[in-house]
Parts: structure tokens; C-alpha cells; sequence
């Protein structure tokens, strides 16, 4: 009887340090792309990057998209945060808008970056009476829309039917 709740435990634990590790692996590649793409806009360091909505398209300055992060910091921490690291990266702010929700618009070689942050319930900040963040980072450069009226020519009178 011990041996199989040994070797039960001992599957889990394995299971669980697994994705730990699958996870450690993913935030660190995506760091390095990050760096690589954007090395100009801080990121926090507890910040975790979502996956699936974050994308970045282009090279060099024209790059546009979206990074999604979830902060154990606060959004009032994070916008401490932005405030004392932007200036230093060359990024001025243009304009904000701090209450419940902070968003922050920077711009920097003709690229804007949009960032919001929003309060949201966390684990620690569950232990800590405390709350972090979802951080949303919009970056885009103006050469990366070429075409200011694309739907200009549009016939709305000969549309596909919907699915």
C-alpha cells in the first residue's frame, strides 16, 4: 500500500516540476525575443508573458503588436515602474490617464506605445490583501499601415452572404 502511494506522489510531483520547467523555458525564450525586437521599451521583471494573444510583426524600428503580461505588481507599482524606466530608454510620454486603470502613451522615433494596466486578482495578492496587474503593450509604427483607406472601393452591395 505505501509503494503505490509512493509512486502516486512521486508521478504528480514529477508532473507538476515538468510544467514548471516547460514554463521557465517559454518566459526566457520569449524574454530573449522580446529584448531582441523591442530593446528599447523596459519590460517589469516579475511580469509573465501570455502566449497566445501577444504578437509582434515587423524589424527594427517599424515593429508593431502586442504584448500581453500578467504582473504581481499593482498597476499603481507598474506605473511607478514605467514613470522611472521610459525616460532613460528615450521614450517620452505624451499622454495619460491614472485611475483604476492606467494607460500610458509613449512615443519614440515615430513609434507609439500604448500601455494599460489594469488590476487583477493574484494568488500572492490573494496571501497579501494586495492585487496585480494585467499589463497590455500596443506598439505601433506609422510606416506599418500603408494604406489609410483600404475599404475606400469597398461594394457593400455585393458582399458574401455570412456563414
Amino acid at each position: 500500500m505505501n509503494s503505490k502511494n509512493f509512486l502516486s506522489i512521486f508521478l504528480v510531483t514529477i508532473l507538476f516540476s515538468s510544467c514548471a520547467i516547460f514554463v521557465d523555458e517559454y518566459q526566457q525564450n520569449q524574454r530573449k525575443v522580446l529584448a531582441y525586437l523591442l530593446e528599447d521599451l523596459p519590460l517589469p521583471e516579475d511580469a509573465k508573458i501570455i502566449k497566445v494573444p501577444t504578437v509582434l510583426l515587423g524589424t527594427g524600428d517599424a515593429i508593431s503588436g502586442r504584448i500581453i503580461l500578467e504582473s504581481d505588481y499593482s498597476p499603481a507599482e507598474n506605473l511607478i515602474f514605467y514613470g522611472n524606466e521610459t525616460p532613460s530608454t528615450g521614450w517620452v510620454l505624451v499622454s495619460s490617464k491614472v485611475s483604476d486603470e492606467v494607460t500610458l502613451v509613449y512615443t519614440k522615433n515615430e513609434r507609439f506605445a500604448t500601455i494599460n494596466l489594469t488590476p487583477s486578482n493574484t494568488l500572492a495578492g490573494f496571501f497579501s490583501g494586495d492585487y496585480g496587474s494585467d499589463v497590455v503593450i500596443s506598439v505601433v509604427h506609422p510606416a506599418s499601415i500603408a494604406n489609410q483607406t483600404p475599404y475606400e472601393n469597398l461594394n457593400y452591395k455585393n458582399l458574401p452572404e455570412s456563414p
